[in-house]
């Protein structure tokens, strides 16, 4: 397993300097400093990472969201993509893992993070799946104001070439995979796949291990999603998964039991001031995720964005 500290160097890279900014301007949504464009532009100089997890299965971290390779003689089976400023990284990573042609890519959710790269992938050889959602989403231009992002539809070559509604399984180098699609949570497209063999799943960003989720409520997202998703991936795992976020070190079900406390703590401790008449700006000044910052307040969400996220919907 990784460390936080080994995750948050190899993963922040160039955008260390990552930092939400400080005022809360009343009904619209705290701002990244950070641009959606800079921070593509930091996967050009990412040091990726390569974890052995099990089963022939290995975890990729450095460019956007955490990647998932199965190589194997049908062709490797990768899931998300990473940004596309780290193609040279990214295909260097995966030619060490083996020679196998790369056959199937699998999107978690359709944020640019994590299929930034398909375009080239899919040029590679590899066709595209995910749930249907995700190609709605790239198919039409998208837009995510916390991080100043204006998306463009993508283009052809970069979108799922076959889709599903709810779940769907998959037999690929002799191991059986399961797609199952969460309730919106991160967003409305959000899936979780499940290596049934290695025992090995891939929660996408409907689960952080290390620092506050993102919320996308423009994507379909909400806090009430997110806690329905995380008792969704508690009924498939056990307790010898490893459990594999979008953001963050692998860990194990224990990892998501105590994200489940944290996201219902703070969505309590935020609903009971917003219940009392208390606004946004109020609730943030009150700062309910005190008790949590230290654990999870040093990533790129910060407490006063994701008590801003959670107020949305409580």
């Amino acid at each position: 397993m990784q460390s936080r500290r080994a995750f948050m160097k190899s993963f922040l890279g160039a955008a260390a300097t990552l930092a939400l900014a400080d005022k809360f301007a009343g009904a619209s949504a705290q701002k990244a400093a950070l641009t959606t464009a800079r921070f593509r532009e930091s996967g050009a100089n990412a040091k990726l990472v390569i974890h052995a997890l099990r089963n022939s299965v290995s975890m990729i971290s450095g460019t956007g969201g955490n990647v998932l390779v199965l190589p194997g003689p049908e062709g490797k089976l990768v899931v998300d993509s990473g940004f596309a400023t780290s193609r040279v990284q990214m295909a260097k990573a995966l030619d060490s893992l083996s020679a196998d042609p790369l056959r199937l890519l699998v999107n978690t959710h359709w944020h640019f993070d994590h299929t930034d790269g398909n375009e080239w992938i899919h040029g590679a050889g590899a066709t595209i799946l995910a749930q249907e959602n995700t190609l709605s989403r790239m198919t039409h231009k998208q837009f995510i104001p916390e991080f100043e992002g204006v998306y463009p539809p993508s283009p052809p070559g970069a979108l799922p070439t076959e889709t599903f509604e709810q779940n769907k399984t998959l037999q690929v180098n002799g191991q059986s995979l399961r797609l199952v699609r969460y309730t919106p949570a991160h967003t409305e497209s959000d899936i979780a796949v499940y290596f049934v063999d290695a025992d090995v799943l891939h929660t996408g960003d409907a689960y952080f291990s290390a620092f506050y989720p993102f919320i996308d409520y423009n994507s379909g997202g909400s806090i009430d999603g997110m806690l329905a998703a995380t008792r969704e991936t508690l009924a498939l795992i056990g307790r010898s998964t490893i459990v594999v976020c979008g953001h963050g070190p692998a860990g194990s079900r224990d990892d998501v039991v105590t994200f489940q406390e944290m996201l219902a703590n703070v969505h309590a401790n935020v609903a009971k001031l917003k219940q009392a008449g208390a606004s946004a700006e109020e609730v943030v000044a009150r700062r309910p995720t005190a008790a949590y910052d230290k654990k999870w307040g040093g990533g790129f969400i910060s407490p006063d964005l994701f008590t801003w996220l959670v107020y949305r919907g409580a």
